[in-house]
Order: structure tokens, then sequence, then C-alpha cells
């Protein structure tokens, strides 16, 4: 016997809350017969003009209503928060969690069957399943894709990571500042999200390694006309993901949280993808731990795109995308249930690699193992994350004197002074930068490297903080420290001289400072003012959990799927 489809409260009653509820909806032109009692598929969009990774999805949500309709489905478009990384201050980090409060309360609120979640951008995705996963319905993402390859000179470009190289060349004295602008216009060629394999990008992969989207939702386009026929094809999926009741939490599961790690070192992906499964987890009640991300550190880097590589992700598409990265992984993939209803191993049917110059081959990575490392020490009690695919392989072992920075005024005033009392060798740290601190934990940690360093050719330094870096980012840089200087995590106790050991073989951070000397600094310590003191900032800053835990909110932690009872009339 089929399961009572929810929308029937709203639109299945032949009474005055019925009429109601159906009549409003006729006055857009939908006849009697949509109210018939077939899936109502909610379509979650997070369009914005003010967010160009996810300009293009108004036309993908056409492509979604068409295949809803064609299987029999009524699809109804609502917009939600749009978070533009590029564009918000002082994070879009810091909203993060409201969207997905957005999200949650949208799809609770409305009588929707299932949900369909288009976005794209770093945090627009986790904060949408984030948000749906606290509701739990038949739900389904369609990413908005990358951009095509940025141009320049000849050569493709990458979006973030070579802004950085740019700018260092620029500060170094090695590139001009109106090559540097003219650079700007061919860096962003189509709608889409980053090209190269940055946070957007990495969660649309993993969204796909999880089985919640349909294969090559991560790399293909967002201008290919292909992924407005995946879009279609997705409609049509959810109509009957409704039919079979097939919810987010069975599709969220310990495995496929366990296949994301594996996927996210094989395609070197961003360090941001640590808070994201955090956070997401804790919505769905999967016990995921900061040390579960060890099982990816034996796993090889398979994908050669920026920052861990040389392509982008235009490439990484007509190499095949995450299917064949899939059926590289299989002997080590978890069985794992998928949007699909199958299993994950469905997605690597007919995967073909071809360019093995973009996806290698097992048994011929770019690294033997790629995977996240977690640290800890008296620094870090409760963790702290580092990129070694991202960075200097002399690095990864390395003792030295600190050079302090309290805050990011701090950095930003002195970073560039020639009279900075640092060297190569000095290890670079960043206070107040955590979820409480600045607040939202921004992608600061990947810190310029000072001016005089970079006129001699420095390119890379040890530097640590409690925050996160762009995935699009490089470097020797450890991230996430728990709990944070704002929180009073030993990080506040940090001077300028100390020495501070990194063992990224070990998973070691350690302040080679005496106890007794870090209990008499821990006595004048002085938590900084907030920043902010009303509205939902003061709210996030009062309730966030420490990276550790995925920065949600504590209050959000969970879920509640009890049916909506009380009319609003």
């Amino acid at each position: 016997m089929s399961k009572e489809r929810r929308n029937r409260d709203w639109y299945g009653k032949l009474d005055r809350d019925g009429f109601i509820h159906r009549s409003w909806m006729k006055n857009q032109g939908f006849p009697d017969h949509v109210f018939d009692g077939r899936p109502i598929i909610g379509i979650c969009n997070t369009w914005s003009e003010l967010t160009p990774c996810n300009s293009g999805l108004r036309e993908l949500a056409e492509g979604v209503k068409r295949g809803v309709w064609e299987a029999g489905g009524f699809p109804v478009e609502f917009p939600v928060m749009s978070l533009g990384e590029t564009q918000m201050k002082p994070t879009a980090m810091l909203f993060r969690n409201l969207l997905a409060m957005d999200v949650e309360e949208s799809i609770r609120a409305y009588g929707m069957d299932g949900v369909v979640l288009l976005g794209g951008c770093d945090k627009t995705t986790p904060g949408q399943l984030m948000g749906a996963a606290s509701v739990d319905l038949p739900t389904i993402v369609v990413s908005s894709g990358p951009m095509l390859n940025g141009k320049w000179q000849g050569a493709d470009i990458g979006s973030g990571t070579d802004v950085w190289k740019f700018s260092e060349a620029v500060r170094a004295g090695d590139m001009s500042l109106q090559d540097f602008l003219a650079a700007e216009s061919g860096m962003s060629r189509s709608k889409g999200v980053c090209m190269t394999m940055g946070t957007a990008s990495t969660m649309a992969s993993l969204v796909e390694a999880m089985g919640l989207s349909l294969p090559m939702n991560a790399a293909l386009p967002a201008v290919d006309a292909r992924r407005m026929a995946l879009a279609h094809l997705t409609g049509n999926r959810i109509v009957d993901m409704v039919r079979e009741d097939l919810k987010l939490s069975d599709v969220l599961t310990r495995a496929s949280f366990e296949n994301a790690i594996l996927v996210n070192a094989a395609v070197g992906g961003s360090t941001n993808a640590v808070v994201h499964l955090l956070a997401l987890a804790g919505r769905v009640g999967v016990d995921l731990r900061l040390e579960d991300f060890e099982l990816g550190c034996e796993i090889p880097l398979l994908v050669n795109c920026m920052p861990s590589g040389k392509y982008l992700m235009e490439d990484f598409c007509y190499a095949g995308g995450v299917p064949v990265v899939l059926s590289e992984l299989a002997p080590q993939l978890r069985k794992a249930r998928t949007v699909m209803g199958a299993d994950i191993s469905e997605y690597v049917e007919g995967a073909k690699c071809w360019n093995r110059n973009v996806i290698r081959a097992i048994d011929n990575p770019l690294k033997p193992a790629a995977g996240l490392r977690v640290l800890r020490g008296n620094l870090a009690p409760d963790g702290a994350i580092i990129k070694p695919s991202a960075a200097s392989d002399q690095l990864l072992e390395h003792e030295a004197e600190a050079f302090v920075f309290d805050n990011i005024e701090d950095m930003k005033a002195n970073i560039d002074r020639d009279d900075l009392p640092v060297t190569p060798d000095t290890i670079l740290v960043l206070k107040g930068c955590g979820p409480k601190g600045y607040p939202g934990m921004p992608e600061v940690g990947n810190m310029p490297i000072p001016a005089r360093l970079v006129r001699e050719g420095v390119r890379d330094m040890v530097r640590l903080s409690d925050a996160r870096m762009s995935g699009t980012a490089f470097g020797t840089v450890v991230l996430h420290i728990a709990p944070e200087a704002q929180a009073g995590g030993p990080l506040a106790l940090v001077k300028t001289g100390d020495r501070i050991r990194l063992s990224a073989a070990k998973g070691q951070l350690e302040l080679l400072v005496s106890p007794d000397e870090l209990a008499r600094r821990r006595e004048t310590f002085q938590p900084d003012e907030p920043h902010y003191t009303r509205g939902y900032a003061k709210l996030y800053t009062d309730h966030v959990l420490q990276a550790d835990r995925g920065a949600d909110l504590d209050f959000l932690v969970g879920k509640d799927t009890r049916p909506v009872t009380r009319e609003s009339h």
C-alpha cells in the first residue's frame, strides 16, 4: 500500500482550508487536475545575480520542471537565500547556517512531497543539504556546474588558484598591474562555479560520490547543453523517488560519508569539505568525527586539477568525471544506496577515462597519498587539518619560531612591512578568525607571504590559524584549529618567538612552551569584544559550534520530521 502523500494536507481537503490552498495557487493558472494528489516537487533555487556561480540556475529550473511534468508530478519553484562566496562580507560561511534554516523551514512549511536542490557556489550546496536533511523528504541535487576554462595569453587559467599566483607575482614585481587586470576578464568566461577543484566543484563531486545526484553532475560545464538534459532527467527521477518514498536519510548513511572522504582525497578536494560534511552528518545523526577523515589519508591523488594539479574542471569533464574516479576507487568504496535506488557501483557502470593526463589510474597517481591529515597536540586539542596535496613536501615536517598576528587587521597592516622580523623558516600564526572570532571562519588561513620574502623568491611558508582557506588555494597551511582563539583555545596563548612543531606524518601540532608558562598566560587572557551585537550574526556567535563539529548552530543539530498540524487560518 502506497504511503499517503504529504501534499494532501494542503491540497486534498474539501473544506475551507483546502479551498484556500488550492484557490490561491490557481491564480498562477494551474488547472484543477494538478491538485489530484500527484507528487508535488519543490524546486529550491539559489539563483541570484549577486551570486555569479548560481546565475544559470533560473534556466536549469526550467529543465527540472520539464522533467517533473513529464513524469507526472507538479513542480513548484521557490527561492531561498543565495550565498555568493566572492561577493559577501564578512564571509559567506557566516550565512551557511542561515541558508540551512531558510531551506529547512521553507520545505517544512509548504506542501511539497520531494525537493530538488539547485545550488553551486561554495556554501549553497552544504547549506541546502543541511536544511533538507533536517526535514528528510525525498531530495536530489542539481549543481550549477563549473565555468568554462579561463583563457589568457594563449593559456588556460583557473579561478582562485591563478589569482593567488598572479597576486604574488605582482607583489614580487614579476607581473605588471596591466597584465594582472587584463587576466581578470579572461578568467571568468561563462556562468558557473570556479573551474578549479575549489570548494564548489569539490562539494559537487562529493554530492555525486554520495549518490545525491545523477552521474556527471559535478563536471558538466554550466553552459553545456547536457547539464540542462541532466536537470530534465533529475526532474523525472525525483517524482519516482517520491513514489518510492526514498528519503534523504536513506542515502545519507555512514557509508556514503566514508565514500565522500575517499573521493575528496582522490580529487584533491577542498579542506572546506571537512566542516560541511561534519555539519551535514550532525543533521542526519551519523556519528562522523574529525578522525574519520584519516580514512582518506592513504588514498592517492588521481585528479590532476588545480590547485593540486594543472588542469581544470572542463578537462575533468571531458576525461570522464567523477564516475571514472569512482571506478578507480571501486575496491575501496563502501556499499551505499543512492538517489537512483541502487548501489553507488551503478555510477561506475560504463565509465571510461578519455584522458589519463587528467584522471590518473590508481597505479599511476600524481601523489601516492593525498588525503587530508588531521593534526592534534597541545596547540589543537580538538584537532586541525592540513592538505598535503597542496603543500610543499619539505615543509610538512617543520619546527621553527612563530610570528603572530592577533587578528586579520593586524596581519593586513603588517604583512608587507620591509622590517617584518621573519625568515622563510618562520611559522606565521593568525588568531581571531574562527567561527566566533571573525565571526564566520573566513578563508584567510592562506596568509600572503611577507612582501620582502616574496621578492626574494619565497612562495610558501608554514601558516596556521583557526580560519579556513579557499579550496582554490595552495600552500602548507594548517587550518580549523580547535578550539579557536576567541573561545579560549591554546592558539590564543601563542606569542611571537614561541617554537612550534608540525609533523603531518605523525599528525602532530605542538606549541613548545611549558605548561606552567601557558597557565600564566591564560590567567591574563581576555577574548575580543564581539563584532556584532544584534540580528542573525549575534545569534550565530552565541550558538555556533567549533570547527571540529562542523560549525553548525547548536540548536540545529539533528532533524524534526514531525508533520505540520496547525493551520494558518
